[in-house]
C-alpha cells in the first residue's frame, strides 16, 4: 500500500463545500472518483481542512492510500484530465505513512477578499466579496492583532461548530489594501468551523467606523458569539497553504500573479 499526497486547486463556487454528501456534489466526491479512474480501483481521501460551501482553495493538500502503482506525473495529468474544469490537481508525490493531511499540519493560512468599491463586479463575481461602503483597511489590521497568540474563539465558532476545543494559535494576521481590493490573511494552528468568516464580519463594522478597534479585544475577551459581527459571505474565502514538518517534504505554494495571489510566508 502506497500513501500519495496531492495539491489540488478549487473554484468552490458550484460545489456544497469540500465534503463529500449522498444528494449534493461536493469537491472531495469529485475528486476521488477521477482518482478512482486513474487508480482502477476505489480511492477515498483525506483533506488538510474541509472548506464550505462556495469557499475556494489554491493549495488544498489531501492524501490517499493505494495499491496501484502509477507514477506521480499519472496522478496529476490523469486525474487532472477526468476532473472538471474548476478542479485541479497541481502536484502529486509519495510520502511516508506515518503523513496525514489533517493530523500532521502544523499551520493553515486563509486568505479572504473583498472588492470594496460602489459597483460590483463582472469578471470576479463569485471569487470576491462585495462591500460597498468605504472600508479603513488600516483600522481593520490594528484591531486583528488582538487575535495573535492562543485564545479562547467562541466569539468567532460557528452554532454548529463540531471541535472538542475553542482554543487556537493566531500565528500571523494582516489587512492590506491595493486598490479596490482588501485581503486580508490569517494563519493559525488550526480553525473552527466560520471562524475566518465571523472575523472578517466582524472587522467589517471596525472598518466602516461603526465599531472602535478595541471592539475586537472585548469581544474575544466575552467568548460570546451574538455579540460579534456577521458570517461574511463564502464567496472571498481562500485556503492558501498548510504547512507540515519539514521532514515530509510537502512542496510550498508558488505565488500566484495577481488579486488572488496565496499567502506567502517572508
Amino acid at each position: 500500500m502506497t500513501r500519495i499526497a496531492l495539491a489540488v486547486e478549487y473554484d468552490g463556487s458550484r460545489y456544497h463545500g469540500w465534503q463529500r454528501q449522498q444528494v449534493v456534489d461536493s469537491v472531495q466526491a469529485r475528486l476521488e472518483a477521477a482518482l478512482s479512474q486513474v487508480a482502477d480501483a476505489p480511492v477515498e481521501v483525506v483533506c488538510a481542512g474541509r472548506t464550505d460551501a462556495g469557499v475556494h482553495a489554491t493549495n488544498q493538500i489531501v492524501h490517499f492510500d493505494t495499491p496501484t502503482q502509477r507514477p506521480d506525473q499519472a496522478w496529476v495529468f490523469g486525474g487532472t484530465h477526468a476532473l472538471p474544469a474548476d478542479i485541479s490537481i497541481i502536484w502529486a508525490r509519495r510520502v511516508e505513512p506515518d503523513f496525514h493531511a489533517r493530523f500532521s499540519a502544523l499551520a493553515r493560512s486563509y486568505r479572504y477578499i473583498i472588492l470594496n468599491r460602489q459597483t460590483r463586479s463582472a469578471v470576479h463575481h463569485g471569487h470576491v466579496t462585495w462591500w460597498r461602503e468605504r472600508l479603513n483597511a488600516e483600522l481593520m489590521h490594528e484591531a486583528g492583532q488582538f487575535l495573535l497568540g492562543e485564545h479562547d474563539f467562541s466569539s468567532f465558532r460557528a452554532k454548529g461548530c463540531q471541535a472538542q476545543s475553542p482554543i487556537r494559535t493566531v500565528e500571523s494576521f494582516s489587512v492590506q489594501r491595493a486598490g479596490d481590493f482588501i485581503t486580508i490573511d490569517i494563519t493559525a494552528n488550526a480553525f473552527l468551523h466560520h471562524m475566518v468568516r465571523n472575523i472578517v464580519g466582524t472587522l467589517l463594522p471596525i472598518g466602516a467606523g461603526v465599531q472602535s478597534v478595541e471592539f475586537m479585544a472585548a469581544l474575544l475577551q466575552s467568548k460570546q458569539r451574538a455579540l460579534a459581527g456577521i458570517t461574511a459571505p463564502a464567496a472571498g474565502l481562500y485556503l492558501v497553504n498548510v504547512v507540515y514538518p519539514e521532514h515530509f517534504s510537502i512542496p510550498e505554494p508558488v505565488a500566484i500573479p495577481g488579486f488572488y495571489a496565496p499567502f506567502m510566508p517572508a
